[in-house]
Order: C-alpha cells, then sequence, then structure tokens
C-alpha cells in the first residue's frame, strides 16, 4: 500500500471490520490466478487471502467507478442470495443500476429485449454465479470488477478483488467499504467524518427473521392498545357525593318497586263466576 496517498491507507478499524467480517477467510481450494493473493495456508487446508492486498484493489476499483461521469452506466450483478441486499443498497448509494436474482440471457447483447442494457462497467458479486453477466461484458468489451475468492475463475475479470464472497458479512461490508472509498473520492464524502450509514444495512436477512420480528412488533403494538385505556376515555363520575346522594337513591328505587307492587296488585281482579247450581 506504499503506492497510495496516505490518506487513503486503512484505518485500524477497517482492518478491525474486515477482520471481524472474515473476508480473509478463503476456501480449501486455491486457483492459480489468485495465488498471488492468497497469504498462507492454514493447517485445517484454508487459504488465508491477504488484506494488505484486498485493500488495494477495493481502492483501484472504488477509482475506476469514481471516473464514470453517468453512474447510471454502472450496473451491479449479483445472483447470490446473500449479495442481493449489498448489491442494492451499493447501487442505491452511488446512483447505479441492480440487477439481482436470475440474470437474463441477452440483457448486455440482445436489444429486442425488455432489459437490454449498455453500461459502461459491470460489478459482479461471484465470477461463478454471474458468469453469464460477466461473458456477455466480454462480446461488447464492457470491463468487469468482480469480488474473487481463492477459488474464483478470473476468465474475463478486469479487476477482482480478493475477499470471502460465501459469507453475507463478509460481502456487506466490501460493498459497504467500496460504496464508501467511491463518495469519499467522488468529494460528496469527507475523509475526516464518518459515514453515516451503517454497514447493517448491507447484511443479508433472512426473510424468516423479518417475519418473527414484524409478527413480534405487531403483536406488541396489540398489547399496547388493549392496555393502554387511560382514566379519560371511562366515566367514573357520579351524580351525587356522599352518604346523602346514596340514600336519595334508595328512597327512589323503593319508591318505584312501592309503586309497581300496587300496579300489580291493581291487575288482579277476581273475576264474577255464575254457577249453574244457583
Amino acid at each position: 500500500m506504499s503506492q497510495f496517498p496516505t490518506i487513503l491507507n486503512p484505518t485500524e478499524e477497517d482492518i478491525q471490520l474486515m477482520l471481524a467480517a472474515q473476508v480473509h477467510i478463503g476456501t480449501k481450494n486455491a486457483n492459480t490466478r489468485m495465488a498471488t493473493y492468497i497469504h498462507k495456508r492454514r493447517a485445517d487446508g484454508v487459504n488465508l487471502i491477504n488484506i494488505g492486498k484486498t485493500w488495494e484493489k477495493l481502492i483501484l476499483a472504488a477509482r475506476i467507478i469514481a471516473s464514470i461521469e453517468n453512474p447510471q452506466d454502472i450496473v451491479v450483478v449479483s445472483a447470490r442470495s446473500y449479495g442481493h441486499r449489498a448489491a442494492l443498497k451499493f447501487a442505491k448509494y452511488i446512483g447505479a443500476e441492480a440487477v439481482v436474482g436470475r440474470f437474463t440471457p441477452g440483457t448486455f447483447t440482445n436489444y429486442i429485449t425488455r432489459s437490454f442494457r449498455e453500461p459502461r462497467l459491470v460489478i459482479c458479486t461471484d465470477p461463478r454465479s454471474d458468469f453469464q453477466a460477466i461473458k456477455e461484458a466480454s462480446y461488447v468489451n464492457i470491463p468487469v470488477i468482480s469480488l474473487a475468492d481463492s477459488d474464483a475463475s478470473l476468465q474475463y475479470v478486469d479487476v477482482a478483488i480478493p475477499t470471502n464472497n460465501k459469507g453475507k458479512h463478509a460481502i456487506g461490508l466490501i460493498y459497504w467499504l467500496l460504496a464508501r472509498a467511491v463518495l469519499r473520492l467522488r468529494g460528496t464524502l469527507d475523509y475526516s467524518t464518518p459515514w453515516d450509514v451503517m454497514v447493517d444495512m448491507f447484511f443479508y436477512r433472512d426473510p424468516e427473521e423479518i417475519e418473527k420480528e414484524n409478527e413480534a412488533a405487531a403483536m406488541a403494538e396489540d398489547t399496547t392498545g388493549e392496555w393502554g385505556v387511560t382514566t379519560e376515555e371511562v366515566d367514573w363520575t357520579i351524580e351525587a357525593e356522599g352518604p346523602a346522594g346514596i340514600a336519595a337513591n334508595a328512597a327512589e328505587w323503593s319508591a318505584q318497586a312501592d309503586t309497581g307492587a300496587s300496579d300489580w296488585a291493581e291487575d288482579i281482579s277476581t273475576p264474577n263466576v255464575t254457577s249453574s247450581w244457583d
């Protein structure tokens, strides 16, 4: 990282975030073209990626992205589910366009399709799952930036960012760092001030966990609505207060009872019965 200006060097917090997100954890297999980015191999056979080279390629990719005048000419592709949220957030903050999920064949080559695009730069999450987009980009001479693990194939990839692209935290953190670097190079974000967007916004979230959280929030709102009755909503006032009022009410009730009894006695009368014996 000596060829970069001092202001572009990573801080201690950036290195800690990369280690916590396991950006340096590769796979047990290693591609020959990725050998230059591998620091060493652990005893269990897992390859460790050099974080210093990861940062160098990340800054190089950020400089390439920032050099494009119209951000809408950049397409971010992610077929892997762990990269959907990160790709959408990254495209939102830098002004690019995201294509997540299944990539429609002919998007870059067949102008008849509805999803036809002519981007100036393509950013991919995994060279294996996004190979259709990378191959079509090679047909029309579109440069490709891709996250690459230790076993990734770099065919038709122009700039590879060596990182762990299997974990949701590693993918989210790399896209967050890349978006922050692009904003800083554009001048919209100062180097001395931290970015107010949390890195958690770029992490993949399980749909089942989101449903559970929504159900818990709905239950909490229902409970608050049932037990949140205040004394102002209920009229607990008594028209007559004190023993005098109670006695007056009792007298009224007794009077009504006597009147009712007299009415019943008046209604019931003995009929004049005639007998045949008279």
